[in-house]
């Protein structure tokens, strides 16, 4: 069964453009998806797991903060997580009612560099398009964001 973030949908735009960032981010969904079966984690877990990978030491309020769920959704994802042993609680050396939450895997290695690999690979790309070109690309992506965000 596919979720709604895993479903394609026919694109609504005719431009090449707009069909090429569609196809981007059905591309990118789908790698994702794959890698969180592979790792047989949740899209909100490996959420979060960046998000702790990226912010080491992190309270679990910045973790909720951060996916938007609530105080007692954020302690039954960091236990799953430490369960998993991905990451480990550290309490605060200062006041022990204060939690500190740190990546134990290395995302950078395999199998957990799959939930990156994607956006790696098109960083890959990205390096070997002319500068300029790429500086222009990202500047009118930029532009078109702007624009419908408001």
């Amino acid at each position: 069964m596919q979720t709604s973030s895993e479903t394609s949908s026919s694109p609504l735009t005719g431009s090449a453009l707009g069909r090429s960032l569609l196809a981007y981010g059905e591309a990118r969904r789908t790698a994702a998806a794959a890698a969180r079966r592979a790792l047989g984690v949740n899209e909100l877990d490996a959420r979060a797991l960046l998000f702790v990978a990226e912010n080491p030491g992190a309270r679990p309020s910045h973790v909720r903060d951060h996916l938007g769920i609530t105080s007692a959704g954020v302690t039954t994802l960091i236990d799953r997580l430490v369960q998993r042993g991905a990451v480990r609680r550290d309490l605060d050396d200062d006041d022990r009612r204060v939690n500190h939450i740190t990546a134990t895997v290395d995302l950078d290695a395999p199998p957990w560099s799959s939930l990156r690999a994607f956006d790696a690979e098109i960083e890959s790309a990205i390096a070997a398009v002319d500068p300029a070109e790429a500086r222009r690309a990202a500047q009118l992506l930029e532009r078109i964001v702007a624009a419908v965000a408001g």
